[in-house]
C-alpha cells in the first residue's frame, strides 16, 4: 500500500474486506425544491451520502415551478447551487401545452424528459396524452436524450376514493401498466425514441417489455426496492406510508419482477424516493400523498432481497450504478470503477445487519416505511470524485457537488 502512496503522491485507503462498489446512480429522485418543504437538495444529498449514492437524478414535478420550459428548469439550477453534498442532474417534463417549447427545453441541459400517462396528483403537472406525446416525441427522439414514462393508463373518467390498502391495490389493476407500456411500446418503436419505463411494478408486463427488447427497440425499464422489498399481503391497511402508485403488489408478483432482474429484462433499481411532510401523509388514506421515502436505504433494501435470488455483487452494481448512469448520459465517466471514470465510490459490507432507527435518517423528514426494519448491507463510506464525504455514520464533506447537464 505505501508503495502505490509513494508513486502516485496521494491517500492510500485499505477498505480490508469491504466491498468497493463504483458510487450508486439514483436516476429516479423527487428533490422537491424549489417551493416546497418536503425534501430539499441539501437533506437530499447528504441522505445519497449516507446511501453510498454519489449522483441524483432530479424529477421535474413536486417543485414550483415545475420544470416544464428553460426558465423554469434556470430556477431549479439556482434552487440546486450550494446545497449539493453529491453530483445531481434533473429531467424535464412533458405536459400538453408544452410540446413547443421542447427543444429549447431539450438544448437547455436537462438530461432526458418526463412524462405521466395518467394524473400526477398534481394540477401544475398534469398527464398527456397518445397526441401530447406525439407532438414532442420527434424532438425528443431527435435530441437522443430519453423520455422516461410513468405508464399506467385508465380509462376511468371519474376518480376513485380509496380508503384503505386493499382498496387502493384494487383501484390500480395490472392492466393499467400493461396497457400503458403497450402504448409506449408501439411509440418507441414508431419514433424510434429511447424510452424508458419507471417504476415496473405489474410482473404482467415483462413478456411485452422481453419481446419489445428482442426486436431492438430502445427501450429500457426499471424497479424499484419497495416494489421487491415489501409485498401487499404484508402491508398494514390503513399505513400511509406504504401508499404509493403504481402500488406494491402481492409476493407472486414481486417475485416475478426478481426473476426479469435475474433474466435482464429489467435494466436498472432506483428508489422513486417521493417524500412527504408527515402532515401530509396522516390525512385521510385517500387525501394522504402517495410516495415512499427510501433514498438513503435504496442499497441495503435491494440487497437484503438480492441475496435471496441470487444476484450477486457484480449484479448491483450494473443495476444500481452502471444502468442508471447509461440512462441519463453520464455512463461515461460514472457508474463504473475504470481509468477515466470519476472516483466515485461506495465502501460498504455486505454481510453486516442494521435495524434502521429515526436517528440515522438523513432525509428532511423522518418518515419511511423502513422505520424499524432489519436490512442487510451497511455503508462505511463514499467518495466524490476521490473525496470522501461520508465517513462511518457521518457526512463529513459538504457542499462540493456539482450540477450535471446534457
Amino acid at each position: 500500500m505505501d508503495d502505490y502512496a509513494d508513486e502516485f503522491d496521494c491517500t492510500v485507503e485499505d477498505v480490508g474486506d469491504f466491498v468497493l462498489m463504483p458510487g450508486i446512480v439514483d436516476s429516479h429522485v423527487h428533490i422537491n425544491d424549489p417551493g416546497t418543504d418536503w425534501e430539499g437538495f441539501d437533506t437530499a444529498s447528504k441522505a445519497a451520502a449516507a446511501g453510498g449514492i454519489t449522483t441524483l437524478v432530479d424529477m421535474p414535478l413536486n417543485s414550483l415551478p415545475v420544470t416544464t420550459d428553460a426558465e423554469s428548469f434556470r430556477s431549479k439550477l439556482n434552487a440546486a447551487r450550494g446545497k449539493l453534498n453529491v453530483d445531481c442532474g434533473f429531467w424535464g417534463g412533458i405536459v400538453p401545452d408544452n410540446a413547443h417549447k421542447m427543444v429549447e427545453l431539450l438544448q437547455s441541459g436537462v438530461l432526458g424528459i418526463k412524462a405521466f400517462l395518467i394524473d400526477s396528483g398534481l394540477k401544475e403537472f398534469p398527464n398527456v396524452s397518445e397526441g401530447d406525446l406525439r407532438k414532442g416525441m420527434r424532438a425528443i427522439a431527435d435530441s437522443g436524450l430519453p423520455l422516461l414514462v410513468h405508464s399506467e393508463l385508465s380509462n376511468d373518467t371519474e376518480s376513485t376514493t380509496v380508503n384503505n390498502y386493499t382498496e387502493l391495490l384494487a383501484s390500480r389493476p395490472r392492466k393499467w401498466e400493461n396497457d400503458a407500456i403497450a402504448l409506449m411500446i408501439e411509440l418507441c418503436e414508431e419514433y424510434n425514441c429511447r424510452t424508458h419505463i419507471v417504476h415496473l411494478s405489474s410482473s404482467e408486463s415483462i413478456a411485452q417489455i422481453k419481446d419489445a427488447k428482442s426486436r431492438g427497440l430502445p427501450l429500457s425499464v426499471e424497479t424499484c426496492p419497495h416494489y421487491l422489498y415489501f409485498n401487499a399481503e404484508d402491508i398494514p391497511i390503513d399505513n400511509t406510508l406504504f401508499k404509493c402508485a403504481p402500488p406494491i403488489r402481492e409476493k407472486e408478483n414481486n417475485e416475478l419482477l426478481c426473476e426479469a432482474i435475474k433474466d435482464g429484462v429489467i435494466d436498472l433499481v432506483v428508489t422513486d424516493h417521493s417524500p412527504a411532510p408527515p402532515n401530509l401523509k396522516a390525512k385521510s388514506y385517500n387525501q394522504a400523498w402517495g410516495g415512499i421515502s427510501g433514498l438513503q436505504f435504496s442499497l441495503p433494501v435491494f440487497w437484503t432481497v438480492a441475496k435471496k435470488y441470487g444476484l450477486t455483487l457484480e449484479n448491483v452494481s450494473a443495476l444500481m450504478c452502471e444502468k442508471p448512469a447509461e440512462l441519463a448520459g453520464i455512463g461515461g465517466n460514472k457508474g463504473k470503477i475504470a481509468v477515466g471514470y470519476q472516483a466515485d465510490f461506495c465502501v460498504w459490507d455486505p454481510d453486516s445487519e442494521f435495524r434502521v432507527s429515526e436517528s440515522m435518517i438523513e432525509h428532511r423528514h423522518k418518515i419511511t416505511p423502513y422505520l424499524g426494519r432489519a436490512l442487510k448491507g451497511v455503508v462505511k463510506r463514499t467518495y466524490l470524485r476521490g473525496e470522501k464525504i461520508y465517513d462511518d455514520g457521518a457526512v463529513v464533506s459538504l457542499a462540493n457537488g456539482n450540477i450535471i447537464l446534457a
